[in-house]
């Protein structure tokens, strides 16, 4: 699942194969821009923010996009056998075939793809909060954001980008597990040494993701995560089944894992707890690709 660290690396693949290097075609798939051509200009650099991809080209514009829950952007070498998907779920090309070594980046399935002044950023990221894994991060902002609204559940600000950007499902369980609290306390009503520590956790496990194929919060080795994913089964540090259950403002609802022994605090409504998707009912998603493109 794309989060801050997933974008990172991301960002770093595509600035490794394209930064400094004269586009030799370009192709965006979508209608807005099917005329656009980006071809002879020279690509700057590409920079994560949050959970957004900004590439940036000669003249002055920003390719934007997000990857969304399932969007993908793929680096191949000349003649390599694309694989991140059919074809009609292209969204954009950028190659650099003449450079050496020759590089194209395809972007599959990004629920965002816009062409920006870049100028004009801000109109894509100037919302966003501290970046968490950017040169912008402030743990204090961070948490300033968070307690402006005391009575929100602690696992919808968390995955709020205003008030930080690049955490998203699976790092907001993470978090609720290793400070002991349930997603749905008030995050107001969180300790205050656990207060204190929050955007600083959050910060660590990022950083320390951020350069692993395979995402891991418990430094276990084949037992990369506490909570997420693991609904029904035995919780790594007491054995009680881990649950899970449906949190948000109904418009924007995503499964949320977590131990009813070990953390305190507000649990969801028995009908809550047992509408998660099928698909979050499973007992382990797959891990991660190993991000050797």
């Amino acid at each position: 699942m794309p989060e801050g660290d997933t974008v990172w690396q991301t960002a770093k693949r595509l600035h490794t194969a394209l930064a400094g290097k004269v586009l030799t075609f370009s192709d965006f798939r979508v209608p807005k821009y099917a005329t656009v051509n980006l071809t002879g200009r020279t690509v700057l650099d590409v920079t994560p923010r949050g959970k957004h991809l900004l590439t940036r080209v000669e003249g002055g514009l920003t390719v934007h996009t997000h990857l969304g829950m399932e969007g993908s952007w793929k680096v191949y070498a000349d003649q390599q056998r694309w694989t991140g998907g059919p074809a009609h779920q292209i969204r954009v090309i950028l190659a650099a075939t003449d450079a050496r070594p020759a590089r194209t980046a395809v972007g599959y399935r990004l629920p965002v793809l816009d062409l920006l002044r870049t100028t004009e950023e801000d109109r894509a990221v100037g919302h966003l909060g501290p970046d968490l894994l950017g040169p912008d991060w402030s743990p204090d902002r961070a948490l300033a954001n968070l307690l402006a609204d005391p009575a929100r559940p602690i696992g919808e600000a968390l995955l709020d980008q205003r008030n930080l950007a690049g955490i998203g499902n699976v790092y907001k369980s993470e978090l609720c597990f290793l400070l002991r609290v349930t997603p749905w306390l008030p995050i107001g009503a969180l300790p205050a040494e656990h207060t204190a520590q929050l955007p600083v956790l959050a910060k660590k496990l990022l950083e320390t993701n951020r350069e692993r194929p395979i995402r891991s919060t418990t430094g276990r080795h084949g037992q990369d995560l506490f909570v997420y994913g693991r609904a029904r089964h035995p919780c790594l540090r007491c054995t009680t089944p881990i649950r899970v259950a449906n949190q948000g403002d109904g418009s924007r609802e995503r499964p949320t894992y977590w131990c009813p022994n070990c953390q305190a605090g507000p649990a969801p409504s028995p009908a809550t707890s047992h509408t998660a998707p099928r698909s979050t009912r499973e007992p382990r998603p797959s891990p991660p690709r190993r991000t050797t493109n």
